[in-house]
């Protein structure tokens, strides 16, 4: 009876430990795509500045902010 609670509660650490490092790996997955997010609207945001100050914006293009 022992070895049963025993194997019982050694199985719910085991899937526990898997669901806490499955949540840690999603944790970080989507902090680097919000990364890149950021990164690219900066970008973009830079590049349509540039083109304000230069002159060459195209006021209907899809790229707009």
């Amino acid at each position: 009876m022992s070895l049963s609670i025993y194997s019982c509660r050694e199985t719910t650490e085991e899937k526990t430990e898997d669901a806490v490092e499955e949540m840690g790996n999603d944790i970080e997955e989507s902090t680097e795509e919000a990364g890149q997010e950021v990164e690219n609207a900066a970008e973009n945001a830079g590049n349509e500045m540039e083109e304000e100050v230069e002159g060459t914006d195209d006021m209907n293009a899809d790229d707009d902010m």
